[in-house]
């Protein structure tokens, strides 16, 4: 099969398109034909950092973890899909899991789920691990009817699916953005925008919550940010974050008595561990999608797999709006 290659961790020119040898299935696995993948934040961070970021696969390495794509083997011990299914998932790109930047890719059956009905592969493609971040940051912090939730970065990845899901659950919603197309893109998915260019932290919270504060706020934007954060929750609130690879002075979290809740999707990845809880969270997605009440928003620029250097930089020039995806 054909795959853009890594083998040398680097800039945006080190892939190279490869003949390489197909996955073949094993016990509780299957293999798929990848129809399109994303790329994420973490992409970028295991090309650039490599050995310096734990997670980084051995070189030569396939990248890529979220995907969309059809079953075309079933491995021992599989029983909840077939060969033909359409699925979805984030299963590798990482560690000693080869990624989605494939024709075909192996994946556990337990990170997958059946795809969405009522959207594309390249939509499907955009959702797995935003949509799981988002999921399991606001049910950790038990997200309900009547509350106010802010949601930091509501035009990028995580943020356009968390405040999506925050209206799901039945809160009322504000986000961030920082221009005009971010704040469009926000008030169109149900949220108040918010210019944070414009407006402080004081000022917006004096507006919407009476000065109280936000009983959650989701942080997906994160480092220097959280203290933003810190600033706009309500006392005894709720702090999600993505980003927290800092040292940080927790003394207004202390003294408002706030819950921080850090959201780290790639551990089942990693570790093996509970694995199966992302495959039931993509289930829970793919119902909400269907019902109409999540759309993944996929930037205007898509690109093919041997493209994928271009796909990168477009991520990291933080023009995309959404998602940006690669078809197979």
């Amino acid at each position: 099969m054909q795959a853009m290659v890594i083998e040398q961790f680097g800039g945006t020119d080190v892939f190279q398109l490869k003949e390489v040898s197909t996955p073949q299935a094993k016990p509780g696995h299957v293999v798929l034909k990848v129809a399109a993948t994303s790329v994420n934040t973490v992409d970028m961070m295991i090309r650039e950092m490599g050995d310096a970021l734990p997670l980084s696969p051995a070189l030569p390495a396939i990248l890529g973890m979220d995907f969309a794509g059809t079953i075309t083997e079933v491995g021992e011990g599989v029983t909840q899909f077939k060969v033909g299914d359409e699925v979805y998932g984030c299963a590798g790109g990482l560690a000693d899991l080869q990624g989605a930047l494939a024709e075909y890719m192996l994946a556990d059956a337990n990170l997958i789920a059946l795809k969405p009905k009522s959207i594309s592969m390249k939509e499907a493609a955009a959702l797995p691990l935003v949509g799981i971040t988002a999921f399991e940051g606001l049910t950790r912090a038990g997200v309900k009817q009547g509350q106010k939730v802010l949601v930091h970065g509501g035009s990028g990845g995580v943020g356009h699916i968390a405040l999506q899901l925050a209206n799901y659950f039945g809160a009322e919603v504000y986000s961030t953005g920082g221009g005009d197309a971010q704040l469009s893109l926000i008030e169109s998915l149900g949220a108040t925008g918010i210019n944070y260019r414009h407006d402080t932290v004081e000022a917006y919270v004096a507006k919407y919550t009476d000065g109280q504060g936000f009983d959650v706020v989701y942080d997906s934007v994160g480092g220097a940010n959280m203290l933003n954060s810190f600033e706009a929750a309500a006392l005894n609130g709720q702090v999600i974050t993505t980003v927290s690879l800092l040292e940080l002075d927790l003394s207004l979290a202390h003294f408002k008595g706030l819950s921080l809740h850090v959201v780290f999707m790639l551990i089942p990845m990693l570790h093996n561990h509970k694995r199966a809880v992302h495959g039931e969270i993509l289930s829970s997605l793919a119902k909400i999608v269907d019902e109409g009440k999540l759309k993944p928003v996929v930037d205007e620029q898509v690109f093919s797999l041997d493209q994928v250097g271009e796909a990168h930089a477009r991520l990291g020039s933080g023009k995309a709006m959404g998602k940006v995806v690669v078809t197979v």
